[in-house]
Parts: C-alpha cells; sequence; structure tokens
C-alpha cells in the first residue's frame, strides 16, 4: 500500500467514524432540530463512498481518478464537494437562522448554487489540456468562491447579529473556523499538481484528506455541540461544555484578529443586548 491508499482509507475511516457519532448525537438532540444531525451524518457518508472510490481498483487506474494530457484527475473529489460543500453551506446557515422560524431560504439557495458553480469550475480546470485555459477556469471558481465568502460574512453574519448576543458570537466563531478552513482548499489545488506543481501527488492526497476531515467532521463537531449548548444551556454534558471552552477560545482569537473599528462595534452590540 502506498502513502495516497494510506491517507485515504485513513479519511474513509475518519468519516465513517463521523457519521457514526453524529447518527448517535441525534438521538439526544437537545433542542437542535433531528434534521441538522441527519445532514451532519450524510455528509461524511457520501465524502467518504466517493474517497472509497479512490482506492478501489478499475481498468487503469483507480475508479475515482482519470488521467487527462498525462495527468491524473481525482474526479471523484469533484463528486464529494459537489453535495457536501453545499449541504455544509446549509448547515452554516441553519446555525446563523438558528432562532428564526421562518429561515431565507432565498438567501441559502443562492449559497449553495454559487458554491456548485466554485466545485464545477474546479473540474473543468482540472480536466483542461491547455495551461490558460485551466487558470481562466480556476479563476472563474475563485471568484464564485469569493462570492460565497460574501454571503457567509454579509447576509448570514447579518442574520445571526439581528438575533442574541449568544447566538451571534458562536457565529463569528464558527464562521471562522469555516472559513480558514475554506480557504485552503484554492491554495493546495493552485499549489499542487493541478496548478504550479509546488509540491507532489503524495503531499497533495494528504492536504485533501487533512482539510476535509477538519471542514467536515471538525466543522459539524463544533457547531452541533455549540448549538446544543445554546439551546439547552442546563443539560450540557461534559463533551458539550468542553467544546464550549474551546468556542471560548476561538472567540478571544477572533477578537484579536478584528479590525478596532469592528472590534468597537462588536463591543458596543454585546453591551445593547445585554
Amino acid at each position: 500500500m502506498d502513502w495516497q491508499d494510506l491517507w485515504h482509507w485513513l479519511y474513509i475511516a475518519g468519516m465513517a467514524l463521523g457519521a457514526i457519532y453524529f447518527i448517535m448525537l441525534g438521538r439526544n438532540p437537545r433542542g437542535v432540530p433531528r434534521y441538522e444531525y441527519l445532514v451532519a451524518a450524510f455528509i461524511p457518508i457520501w465524502s467518504g463512498l466517493a474517497y472509497l472510490s479512490m482506492v478501489l481498483p478499475g481498468a487503469v487506474l483507480e475508479q475515482g481518478k482519470i488521467e487527462v494530457a498525462g495527468q491524473v484527475t481525482h474526479f471523484a473529489r469533484y463528486i464529494d464537494w459537489i453535495v457536501t460543500t453545499p449541504l455544509l453551506l446549509l448547515a452554516l446557515s441553519w446555525t446563523a437562522m438558528h432562532r428564526h422560524h421562518k429561515k431565507d431560504w432565498t438567501l441559502i439557495a443562492s449559497l449553495m448554487a454559487t458554491q456548485v458553480i466554485v466545485v464545477v469550475c474546479g473540474l473543468v480546470a482540472d480536466l483542461s489540456v491547455v495551461p490558460w485555459v485551466r487558470y481562466l477556469w480556476y479563476i472563474n471558481g475563485v471568484v464564485a468562491f469569493f462570492v460565497v465568502l460574501g454571503g457567509i460574512w454579509g447576509p448570514l453574519r447579518a442574520k445571526a447579529s439581528s438575533q442574541d448576543s449568544a447566538l451571534s458570537g458562536f457565529y463569528n466563531k464558527i464562521a471562522s473556523y469555516f472559513t480558514v478552513l475554506w480557504i485552503c482548499y484554492p491554495i493546495v489545488w493552485i499549489l499542487g499538481p493541478s496548478g504550479f506543481r509546488v509540491f507532489d501527488r503524495t503531499v497533495d492526497t494528504f492536504l485533501f484528506c487533512l482539510i476535509p476531515l477538519f471542514s467536515k467532521v471538525g466543522f459539524s463537531f463544533l457547531d452541533l455541540h455549540g448549538l446544543r449548548n445554546l439551546s439547552s444551556p442546563d443539560t450540557q454534558t461534559r463533551l458539550d461544555e468542553s467544546v464550549g471552552g474551546a468556542m471560548r477560545m476561538m472567540g478571544f482569537a477572533t477578537v484579536v484578529a478584528q479590525p478596532r473599528r469592528s472590534r468597537r462595534r462588536t463591543r458596543y452590540l454585546s453591551g445593547g443586548m445585554q
């Protein structure tokens, strides 16, 4: 077994454990809608199956890979991303609108559709033979990605801020975690074999196993436990309390990183809600 297969198998195991954990966690929802646990469990199931195709043998390469102009494209990654990344945006949107009985489905659908464009542009770029065409599709995807980030930190953040300060603070922390990890995707793509080839396929595989593990299972873990703390603060489990402590540390780091003007606005909003 080579290193790429090892990373893939470890990733598949991590996704399986994550899915089982979220299914078990949903048996005691603690005020969080059960459909959020369902989505959290479905994401690693789909992702794990997509990565499984990259280790199972095919005619020439593994099932989830294809060779184009002498370069191997892991198209199964895009099969994973085109489903799981919009669902992760859905989960983040639900967090931003946690106390709203009526969700803004127009905003949610817009973000999810734009993310589909991001993934499709990445796939077309990876399958492109002509270099300038490859980079053109990559740039198109990055532009769409910035639109998604604008939605996360614009209207979604405004939705969270319109509710109580606890939810607003939690959204800022989980959105920061979400954003940092998602920014890694286009950076790894352009530096890896699909772009400038700064590092080889083995490093590329490792990073595209590590980052999704934290952006999928890690995000859902923090998100669900954080919502459980907000919904039922009087019945916290030991693990809920541990996650709450970690999120408070993340909140300190977020405040330190904010511009001074933004920090003044945050203190003003927090003071006004007390």
